[in-house]
């Protein structure tokens, strides 16, 4: 068999040796392509493509020009790095000359492999964002009015806030400003940054496709801004910007439901346009008090409690030239976060459009469409009716025993509501505001097909919108309910993706953390979020407080009590996410940006630490015990904050060896070595070789953070094994444990036991979720309707759908996916399962099927990588196998 295999291997090598070409693929600037107002130091990276075997990288060449024709003659006036022996492609950091701000650069990567061939990638280029206060010109924040000081409410209060605080009802504004073109152009771009939300609009155009510019931050320390290439949206003559404001998290009206309330400010505004003419002149056009300003038809927003829209109030052409604005008023002068950074991850899209499944009238006359599926999004309604006629869409995830929409586990009310301007057909959407939902409640409006005279809804659809992030993974199986489950947990997935990770995407859209490190592989497998991490990362630095506690949301909008602001578990985000980021993406630069906060919080931890064992917080949030879920029933807290400590120590000291921190690794050993003494004295009971109470979570955690001593390891791997098997394979553990159950199964060999516990639906599960109609994960295992029906919390399974089931992981030692390891374990009776991940050097698929006796793995693994086959226990051939890059198949017998 051993022969039989290697022949097998060689004949696929041999196969596809015959197109050798080398490619250089996707060149990308700070994880972008082509990426806009870039303000961290570039750092460029690619991949190798190749129809050959064993393909590596021997050396390469970098070139920048600021101008693309220098290129194409292979000369680089910026910087040339000429020929460096090196097989890296990831994050090399520019070394050449000084950039300017708000320029553009070309680039291009020439490459030659092990088996001499050479190529070069396609031309890229990056624009420079505005780097420093005075790259805007003078700029000013700009708005319609400016609120009191005595009516700014920070940190945002918890709930509805004081009586006395009013409905605070605010003006949603337009601000315009014309100028005039009169030379030719070549080039345009606008940064701009518009607080809570912006859309600008150029000559009547909206600017982009972007949804909820910009992305949340801790607005009393900084903001984001957005770059946009305009250079085809301006004509010659007279030109006009349109800006509409939204209040976001930025104000929080008092009305309707809001988890939060209060306010930073009113909407407020700042902007430079640069335009750069053929003649080598230039233009600025900036936000000042020459712009005019008017309320806009939109009457009410909050990031709560929906969006209202009055049409008659509209103001046709207010954002093209010519536009008679006398009647608008003077925009005030204001002042905003005095911390500018570009927004440099993904923006957040409209991705996907869900028509109704099935329409039904109520007994009240209203009608319920059915989206079919639950997600984040927003409505688009065309209609016709009178002027005047009022037609208010209530979202919902779920539907009351009358079939009427509830929102009592969202948050309510939350609603959408449309006046009409008599006009023929009518179409809108909201702008800054957005729910979970899978059906929708009309109430003054009915489909054309309906009789009587109010307003006819010609179309409504839900439009989910999430970060773009690109897709990076895939999974299928030939077994029908893991395949569910897979689209469960992404959709939960995809509807908190933002410009953070949420909870949910109505009840709080609250940036919880400890979903960013334990979901954060699941994730990682399925989108590129890169660029979305280092903006996490930044959110948690910022929100740092002065003792060095990270609190268990970020950005920090409201100072939550006790356990709801201090768990290690929560807060360790800020050492596992940047190691994350390093691990899975190869840079290096997100631990140097992170490292003081990683020190600092450290510090806090061993401060609040009793001997060396921490016990605030929340932990094993929403587990399964006797009672409703909430606060962890079947562990001490103390176990896995503890636990989560000691983790953090042993990152710590890999980060400081990493960065060349000698002291820092001897110190944060010494600690680790305490604390894991401290954890099992106080946890560990050598008679029964069980932790704390025996729970899943408690055993699980000790085993995958390395605190069992290896002679006791195989019987607490027995332990945790048994107490499922005594369950009849039913979970326990929650939020904080379940990831690491999974994880320590896994590392075990037993995704037998996985599979058991999740190839089911008659206990709370992902298949009981499935079994009582769930198209996303549910906040809680028993998929409770008083509580969220989309959260991603719980979704860890996916991690193990990639790395487990179908074996894609890296290995140990790995960074980037360097060095791959491919160790399926075939579970049950399924008899197939396949993933692919393209990493950051490139794809990597692999396949498995079983047929009678037979076992077949099919891999692909991506040039300048390597990888290490291992098959199944129950096969005849269980000798790990080394191979290079190129697409391989294995045949093997079962036993």
């Amino acid at each position: 068999m051993k022969r039989l295999l290697f022949f097998l291997f060689f004949l696929s090598a041999a196969a596809c040796s015959t197109a050798q070409e080398l490619h250089v693929n996707n060149p990308r600037c700070n994880y972008r392509t082509n990426p806009l107002g870039v303000d961290l130091i570039p750092s460029l990276s690619w991949e190798l493509r190749s129809g050959g075997t064993n393909i590596s990288q021997k050396a390469y060449r970098l070139i920048v020009a600021d101008d693309s024709a220098l290129l194409k003659n292979d000369k680089g006036n910026v910087w040339d790095s000429k020929k460096i022996s090196s097989s890296n492609t990831l994050q090399v950091i520019y070394q050449g000359k000084q950039l300017v701000p708000g320029k553009l650069y070309y680039w291009k990567v020439m490459v030659w492999d092990n088996k001499g061939k050479a190529a070069w990638s396609a031309i890229s280029h990056w624009q420079m964002g505005l780097l420093k206060q005075d790259d805007w010109a003078n700029a000013k924040w700009i708005g319609y009015e400016e609120l009191p000081d005595t009516s700014i409410f920070l940190p945002l209060a918890h709930g509805r806030g004081k009586k006395e605080w009013g409905a605070r009802k605010n003006i949603l504004p337009l601000l315009r400003k014309e100028f005039n073109v009169s030379k030719t152009v070549k080039r345009a771009t606008a940064f701009i940054s518009g607080l809570g939300h912006f859309e600008l609009t150029i000559n009547g155009k909206k600017t982009g496709d972007h949804f909820l510019d910009p992305g949340w931050t801790q607005y009393s320390k900084h903001a984001l801004y957005v770059t946009f290439d305009i250079t085809k949206d301006l004509q010659k003559g007279a030109n006009a910007l349109g800006v509409m404001l939204g209040n976001g998290f930025y104000y929080i009206p008092g009305e309707r439901y809001r988890k939060l309330t209060g306010a930073y400010g009113y909407p407020k505004m700042i902007a430079r346009v640069i335009i750069e003419y053929t003649d080598g002149s230039t233009d600025s056009i900036i936000s000042d008090k020459t712009w005019k300003t008017s309320a806009s038809p939109i009457t009410f927003s909050s990031i709560y409690g929906g969006e209202d829209y009055d049409a008659t109030k509209e103001q046709p052409g207010w954002d093209k030239a010519g536009f008679n604005d006398q009647t608008w008023k003077n925009v005030v002068m204001t002042s905003g976060p005095s911390l500018l950074q570009s927004q440099m991850a993904e923006p957040v899209k409209v991705m996907q459009d869900f028509s109704p499944m099935k329409s039904t009238q109520l007994s009240n006359g209203q009608w319920i469409f059915d989206l079919g599926q639950n997600f984040s999004g927003i409505i688009a309604i065309e209609l016709s009716g009178k002027k005047g006629d009022t037609v208010r869409i209530t979202p919902a995830e779920l539907l009351n025993d009358d079939g009427s929409a509830n929102q009592k586990g969202t948050g309510g009310p939350f609603t959408f509501t449309y006046i009409l301007k008599g006009n023929g057909v009518e179409k809108w959407q909201p702008r800054f505001t957005y729910y979970g939902f899978r059906y929708l409640q009309v109430q003054g409006a009915a489909p054309e097909k309906a009789t009587g005279s109010i307003a006819k809804i010609n179309r409504i659809n839900g439009l989910h919108i999430r970060n773009a992030a690109a897709t990076a993974g895939d999974f299928n199986t030939s077994d029908t309910l893991f395949g569910k489950i897979y689209k469960l947990i992404d959709w939960a997935i995809r509807s908190n993706t933002v410009s953070l990770f949420t909870d949910c995407p109505h009840r709080e859209k609250l940036g919880w953390l400890e979903q960013t490190h334990l979901m954060g592989s699941s994730v990682q497998y399925n989108y590129d979020v890169a660029a979305l991490n280092r903006k996490v990362i930044r959110d948690m630095i910022q929100s740092q407080t002065d003792d060095g506690l990270i609190p268990e949301i970020a950005p920090e909008y409201v100072h939550f009590e006790d356990p709801f602001r201090d768990s290690p578990e929560w807060g360790s985000a800020s050492i596992i996410l940047p190691w994350y980021t390093y691990k899975w993406y190869g840079d290096k630069q997100a631990l140097e940006e992170a490292y003081p906060m990683m020190r600092r919080y450290i510090t806090y931890l061993e401060k609040k630490s009793d001997d060396y064992i921490l016990m605030q917080g929340l932990g094993d949030w929403y587990d399964i015990g006797p009672n409703k879920p909430g606060f962890a029933q079947m562990t001490p807290k103390g176990v896995t904050a503890t636990a989560t400590f000691y983790h953090d120590l042993f990152l710590m000291k890999e980060i400081a060896t990493l960065l060349g921190k000698k002291d820092d690794v001897n110190m944060y050993a010494d600690l680790g070595l305490k604390v894991k003494k401290a954890f099992n004295d106080k946890f560990f009971n050598s008679s029964t070789k069980q932790y704390a109470t025996g729970s899943q979570a408690a055993n699980a955690m000790a085993l995958h953070m390395g605190l069992v001593e290896p002679a006791d390891r195989e019987a607490v791997v027995a332990n945790l094994v048994k107490d499922i098997r005594d369950r009849n394979n039913a979970l326990t553990a929650g939020d904080i444990g379940y990831r690491y159950v999974l994880r320590a199964l896994e590392d075990a060999g037993r995704s037998d036991v996985i599979f058991d516990m999740n190839n089911r639906s008659d206990v709370p599960g992902y298949g009981y979720q499935l079994a009582h109609g769930a198209t996303a994960l549910t906040e809680s295992w028993q998929a409770l309707p008083a509580v969220s029906n989309n959260h991603f919390m719980l979704g860890h399974l996916m991690e193990w759908l990639y790395a487990g089931l179908v074996g894609i992981k890296m290995a140990d030692d790995a960074v980037a996916f360097d060095k791959i390891e491919l160790h399926p374990q075939p579970v049950g009776k399924m008899k197939s399962a396949g993933a692919s991940y393209h990493s950051v050097r490139g794809l990597i698929k692999a396949g498995w099927k079983r047929d009678g006796n037979t076992f077949e793995l099919k891999a692909s693994i991506p040039a300048n990588t390597t990888a290490k086959i291992f098959f199944p226990a129950n096969t005849t051939y269980t000798t790990p196998l080394s191979v290079g890059s190129g697409e391989h198949t294995f045949t093997v017998q079962l036993k």
